[in-house]
């Protein structure tokens, strides 16, 4: 399905007065809600447009601005509480259940929704996530080479800083493919200088992240789960996939090589393929699978 970003584009306002802005596309009773990663500029669109259109095509796709990114409210660091926030715009939209795809900070969100609302999750699909507890950005005691880019772009938005995000956060993109991106991240995010000042002020311990889930509740997740990475990821290593397919009873583990952080954007038709596949084939009933055939 060919969609654009004005013909998608949504705001609904919660509850407390929040406003959410997003992109829908598609339309059955099947939900996928997107969440995008934590980096400046970073939006729904920005995250996942190669893949909204995809998946419109079997669902009722919505990808989010988390508040205090893209065309959301602003918000402190310390009140970013995103799981919540999923969970009140599925409420006021309408969405009962939903598949639950996450991008480094937006896979943390959709654990820790698995983990403490297990009614509304029906499938959880993540990309690059922390594993949890209160080391998930440690790199041997400090952040991560794609980490300390990432804040090097949240104080100076300009597109030559984002040319290095774009350059860190992928495996190798080309520099004509590179180059719009940049400097789309970089308009989105010099767009709100609030959004990113509330990041820069909440981070004098680290990334203001702090609403993931522990390990205890990462072990209690039921819904089924495709953990996806990059081998080549440099903002969160794929080590922290090995350690959630541990956590989580009913997942599996795909790893790609030459990929880095953005899955969904380096492999999107093998990542849209792989979405669709979990989604419409896999029941999450717990029952250990049959053995068709033995092997000698």
């Amino acid at each position: 399905m060919d969609v654009s970003y004005e013909e998608t584009f949504r705001s609904v306002t919660l509850p407390d007065g929040t406003t959410v802005a997003y992109n829908e596309a598609g339309a059955g009773d099947r939900a996928v809600i997107l969440v995008h990663g934590s980096g400046p500029g970073a939006t729904g669109w920005s995250n996942f447009n190669p893949n909204i259109g995809a998946l419109a095509d079997d669902f009722h796709v919505y990808a989010l601005d988390m508040p205090g990114w893209g065309e959301s409210s602003s918000r402190p660091a310390a009140d970013y509480r995103h799981p919540e926030v999923v969970v009140q715009f599925m409420a006021a939209v309408g969405i009962d259940r939903a598949a639950l795809v996450g991008n480094s900070m937006g896979g943390m969100i959709a654990i820790a929704v698995a983990a403490r609302h297990p009614e509304r999750v029906s499938h959880l699909i993540t990309m690059g996530p922390g594993s949890g507890g209160v080391t998930i950005f440690d790199a041997g005691g400090g952040l991560t080479e794609g980490l300390k880019i990432l804040y090097k772009g949240y104080a100076d938005p300009s597109p030559e800083n984002f040319l290095a995000t774009v350059d860190i956060m992928t495996y190798d993109t080309p520099q004509e493919v590179a180059a719009p991106l940049a400097e789309q991240r970089s308009a989105n995010a010099r767009r709100h200088q609030e959004h990113l000042d509330n990041w820069l002020e909440g981070s004098v311990d680290g990334p203001p992240l702090r609403y993931g889930a522990s390990e205890r509740e990462i072990a209690s997740i039921t819904a089924p789960a495709l953990l996806i990475h990059g081998r080549d990821d440099r903002v969160v290593p794929f080590e922290h996939t090995l350690r959630l397919v541990r956590l989580i009873s009913d997942s599996r583990a795909y790893l790609i090589n030459r990929c880095g952080h953005w899955a969904q954007l380096e492999h999107a038709e093998e990542f849209n393929r792989l979405v669709r596949d979990f989604v419409l084939n896999t029941s999450g009933t717990g029952e250990k699978p049959a053995l068709v055939a033995l092997g000698g």
